[in-house]
């Protein structure tokens, strides 16, 4: 550009919308990575998160509601270094990460099923990957930049092009021309290297071009020669630099920025020359235009952001808005939000297309293909117009719905038929003819976010648009009255193991664990709630530490504690609870060589207890025959848990060796299915869900992050189907799954957090409800059987909180309206668990059983699904009656009526009606006479209409004596008479409970929520207060008159 021209995108400037144009719903996280960390194609956006090995995704344009579908992908077991989207595809995504794979994906819009596995892996095999980078013109080339080594590979037939030669230190960045013919890289040992990948294996150039070893990054400028590196100086100065690829030794133009840390993220447009530069920390973003001549790199704006930045990514320019002038657009990542910032150039926008702003820019379909491009070929993307008029509408093989069957296909075919946009109906190698369907919004659905549920094109339902919503989302946890609390408690025993809960309940009594000599447990009876007493109390002395115990389902009295000494006691509570301290069990089970973990009641059959050991088995006891009948194997490492199927057939494990497992104990020792479970070696817990049709495990992951898991029973083998994020704790979150409602609440021991979550069979999975949190850390949490709960009061789970000195109720309950009747959608048929299905000898023969049920509606109500549909009827005048505010104008008037009133009313006689007789001489002084006696009759008229207005409210107010003066002065504070209160309220006579019935009333049907105001919601509490104080004064002056009669009269 020479300096008698001037560019027209000189005057760029940034636009930052408001906070509901911003995409929300996400958690950034810490990124330790080199890569961008945010990518974008026309329709997707892809970003890093706090969950390593998960991306998330996210729509670029907002649902019909105005609101982003934000969704997360699973795709690598460790720390996703980079990823980028291919050119010509907008749904198909690369990634690679520092668990050494390189993955290629066809994504999904958000809120539709994430897709189970990759569609390809590559393997590298030079160490972690650091950079991978779609080819610009040929479809299927993927270079991949590991710790010293940039590769070429063909991803259709998933082998390497070229392995390149390798770097003296770590690999920072590589970029392709936009031609494609030229590979350039950063690296850390200060180089910049550019590679003819067909040609030879070593750099055609070389040279040390950066002054530090700091993070940097490099892009090729266009279709140019020259290339923009971004590093840091050697006095740690942020830097810019322009260089000739074809003779690096020095740079054409520089430019310094300041010092901070993070290192600068380039993106640069082609089309406009404009050039974007920011930072991981920064809150600004700079905009630079790229020459080819001196300066090389001109100032354009600076935009100051509100948060800082983790990332930035370039929107394609087919997705820019062109009818507003917006020439650029670029997407900010922070932690919880992404922002997108869009460059606008000053023209009169809405009206004309300006073809000077925009060129034809590259289409989306490919130029060769991998083979065409290796075996030498060089041809140019396609190019196409950005004019409105000429951008067609996609071909009806885009639009096909997306619950269309997939048919597979070879990766290697590819279709030639193209669009006039430059899109390819199968525009990548790894295309099938079905994908390209499934990711397009079907034409009943339109843009918005999808449910997540199978469903046909037709339906339109409200779950459909928002996707599904649990009702137990409003769910509250709340303590119960502290008469319900058992206090003073003392010598608890804060170190129990971490696979056991803490304390033990069922029906009619709980067990805690004392950190006294001699393993001792104290039983506390529920129905005895208070302050324990300072002397000691009866305790059960179990001689050895507790490491897991558990209350016999069928036997309220029956306590299974397994010790330290890998034995088995079985003790009996007397009915009625402790009266002294017991020192020998009923029974001892001898058989692990190893501590003992966990013991687990058989669910339908009487006797039957698991246990898992350190000696890495899981053995099966009869209680009644006191021996052990089956002995589990297959474990590699301790076993965390362990649980019994729903139907008491199966049990599952999970290991630290990083299984989970299921067995059929009566059918075989060794495990019927296996399983990965979680990464983390820290603890685990496994719990059956959804009819025993899942498992739903917590654990850890390889950061430390408490994960849950949902794995398919049926198909173990595969990994779980889904996982969620809790946050990052030490401890093991402990599940306890409702079956009735399908809720699992979860929390860990040292926790103050209680999460629930509505687990469904299906995508979502995962429901998160509202959660619960405590005044302090819990040592333990155990749920009371769903026949403790009050169903009167919709409480749909009761928990018992165990502190450092009380054991508190803890009661979950769901918010409804009618909670006179029933609610039966939330209280189904419940199990009764507490009667056995069979006996011991029977299920160990091959017999099964299943529980009866029972319903829990109290015989005075009635289910809420049978509740009379009432209309509604307007018991009270609309509110607005009395709610109008009176203008002055309107007080003005009301005053003047009532002076006219009082003038007409007058009976005095007038003079004029005394004259009779009057000849026309006299008339004229006569009528003189009248006008002037008429002007002092309505004077004195007036002044006595207003000494008589005066008389009567001063007469009322001494009628009414000092509760007259009180009234009056109530009424002169609030602002409001009596009279106006009571019009409001629709009262007329004081009463407390008719003025509290129709404030209640007024108060609810003027809620801001219900189409009121907040306005009207004010006048009706005025109202109240102003009807209290009057009723107060009334009493106080009928109470002084009482008093005053009751005085004996004065002699």
């Amino acid at each position: 550009m020479n300096r008698f021209k001037t560019s027209k995108f000189k005057n760029t400037s940034p636009r930052i919308p408001k906070r509901d144009g911003w995409i929300g719903d996400i958690r950034a996280g810490s990124l330790t990575s080199i890569g961008n960390h945010i990518k974008s194609s026309c329709s997707l956006v892809a970003f890093n998160t706090e969950q390593a090995g998960t991306l998330g995704l996210a729509s670029l344009q907002p649902g019909q509601d105005g609101k982003w579908a934000v969704s997360q992908l699973p795709c690598h077991a460790d720390l996703v270094t980079d990823f980028d989207f291919s050119p010509f595809d907008d749904a198909l995504l690369a990634t690679c990460s520092a668990d050494e794979t390189v993955k290629v994906w066809r994504v999904r819009e958000p809120g539709q099923d994430a897709p189970s596995a990759a569609d390809v892996t590559l393997c590298p095999g030079q160490g972690r990957v650091e950079a991978v980078l779609f080819h610009p013109c040929a479809d299927g080339v993927l270079a991949i930049g590991t710790v010293r080594t940039a590769t070429v590979w063909d991803t259709s037939r998933q082998e390497p092009l070229a392995v390149l030669e390798q770097h003296g230190d770590q690999l920072h960045s590589l970029t392709w021309k936009l031609d494609g013919s030229l590979l350039a890289t950063s690296c850390k040992d200060k180089k910049l290297r550019v590679f003819d990948p067909r040609a030879q294996l070593t750099p055609v150039q070389s040279a040390v071009g950066l002054q530090s070893n700091k993070d940097s990054h490099v892009i090729w400028i266009g279709d140019s020669d020259n290339i923009l590196t971004t590093g840091f100086n050697q006095v740690r100065e942020r830097e810019v630099k322009v260089w000739d690829a074809r003779k690096l030794g020095s740079s054409l133009g520089s430019v310094c920025l300041d010092t901070s840390s993070g290192a600068l993220i380039p993106l640069f447009d082609p089309d406009t020359g404009l050039l974007v530069l920011s930072g991981q920390g920064d809150s600004v973003i700079h905009c630079f235009e790229v020459t080819s001549s001196q300066p090389f790199l001109a100032p354009v704006s600076q935009c100051l952001t509100e948060a800082a930045t983790k990332g930035i990514a370039l929107v394609p320019k087919l997705a820019v808005d062109v009818t507003s002038c917006e020439v650029m657009r670029v997407l900010q990542l922070t932690d919880s939000f992404i922002v997108p910032v869009s460059y606008h150039v000053p023209r009169k926008s809405g009206q004309d297309f300006h073809g000077d702003l925009y060129p034809d820019t590259r289409g989306q379909s490919a130029a060769v293909s991998a083979q065409e491009w290796w075996g030498g070929e060089n041809r140019q993307v396609p190019k196409v117009s950005l004019h409105p008029a000429k951008r067609p509408i996609k071909s009806s093989a885009s639009s096909a719905p997306s619950n269309q069957p997939a048919k597979k296909v070879l990766p290697i075919v590819k279709s030639k038929e193209e669009d006039p946009l430059g899109r390819s109906s199968s525009s990548s190698s790894l295309t099938s003819p079905s994908s390209s369907g499934s990711l397009a919004p079907s034409p009943s659905t339109g843009s918005g976010p999808s449910s997540g549920f199978a469903s046909s094109p037709s339906q339109r339902s409200l779950q459909n648009i928002l996707g599904p919503s649990s009702k137990f989302r409003h769910a509250q946890g709340s303590v119960l009255h502290r008469n319900t609390h058992i206090t003073n408690l003392k010598g608890l025993n804060l170190t129990t193991p971490g696979e056991c809960d803490g304390l033990c309940v069922n029906r009619e009594r709980m067990a805690v664990p004392l950190a006294i000599a001699g393993g001792q447990i104290a039983v506390f009876e529920l129905s005895q709630p208070g302050r324990l007493p300072d002397t000691a109390f009866p305790t059960i002395q179990n001689t050895v530490a507790v490491a897991d115990f558990s209350w016999d389902p069928f036997n309220a009295c029956r306590l299974a504690v397994a010790g330290e000494d890998a034995k088995i006691r079985v003790w009996l509570v007397p009915k009625g609870g402790l009266k002294e301290t017991i020192m020998e069990p009923q029974c001892v089970l001898q058989g692990h060589t190893e501590k003992i973990y966990s013991v687990k009641f058989h669910p339908l059959a009487s006797g039957i207890l698991a246990s898992s050991s350190y000696d890495l088995s899981v053995r099966i006891w009869d209680l009644d025959a006191r021996k052990e009948v089956k002995r589990l194997k297959g474990h590699q490492d301790q076993i965390f848990s362990l649980a019994w199927s729903p139907d008491g057939r199966l049990l599952a494990t999970v290991c630290k060796d990083g299984k989970v497992r299921i067995y059929d104990p009566r059918k075989s020792t060794e495990p019927s299915q296996e399983g990965p479970g979680p990464e983390g070696a820290r603890g685990a817990r496994v719990v059956w869900v959804c009819g025993g049709k899942y498992l739903l495990v917590s654990g850890f992951d390889s950061q430390s992050e408490r994960q849950l898991y949902l794995y398919s029973v049926g198909s173990l083998c595969s990994g779980p189907v889904a996982t969620a994020s809790t946050d990052v704790s030490p401890s093991t979150l402990i599940p306890f799954y409702d079956e009735d409602t399908s809720t699992a609440i979860l929390t860990g021991k040292g926790d103050t957090r209680v999460y629930v979550y509505e687990i469904l069979p299906e995508s979502p999975y995962f429901l998160e409800c509202s959660s619960f949190n405590s005044s302090d850390p819990h040592k333990g949490f155990a749920f009371l059987p769903k026949t403790e709960c009050d169903v009167r009061d919709v409480e749909f789970a009761r928990a018992l909180r165990l502190s450092k000195t009380s054991i508190e109720p803890v009661a979950f309950r769901v918010p409804r309206v009618k909670k006179e009747f029933f609610q039966d959608d939330v209280f189904p048929e419940t199990a009764v668990w507490w009667e056995s299905a069979l006996s011991a000898s029977s299920w160990l023969s091959g017999s099964d059983g299943q529980h009866r049920k029972i319903s829990l509606r109290p015989k005075d109500m009635t289910p809420v699904s049978e509740a009379p549909k009432e209309p509604p009827v307007r018991k009270y005048l609309p509110s607005s009656v009395y709610l109008e505010e009176k203008t002055d104008e309107q007080k003005k008037e009301e005053l003047l009526s009532a002076m006219v009133a009082k003038l007409g009313n007058r009976e005095d006689p007038l003079p004029q009606e005394s004259y009779q007789g009057v000849d026309d001489e006299e008339w004229a002084r006569y009528l003189a006479q009248i006008i002037v006696m008429g002007a002092q009759v309505v004077g004195r008229a007036f002044a006595r209409a207003l000494r008589q207005e005066f008389a009567a409210s001063r007469a009322a107010a001494e009628a009414r004596g000092r509760a007259g003066q009180q009234s009056a002065a109530a009424s002169s504070i609030s602002g409001l008479t009596l009279q106006e209160a009571q019009q409001i309220l629709n009262i007329s006579k004081l009463s407390p409970e008719e003025v509290q019935k129709n404030y209640e009333h007024l108060f609810k049907v003027n809620d801001k929520s219900v189409g009121g105001s907040f306005y009207l919601q004010s006048k009706v509490v005025r109202a109240k207060e102003r009807l209290e104080e009057e009723m107060s004064i009334e009493q106080a002056d009928k109470t002084q008159k009482e008093q005053s009669a009751q005085q004996p009269p004065e002699t």
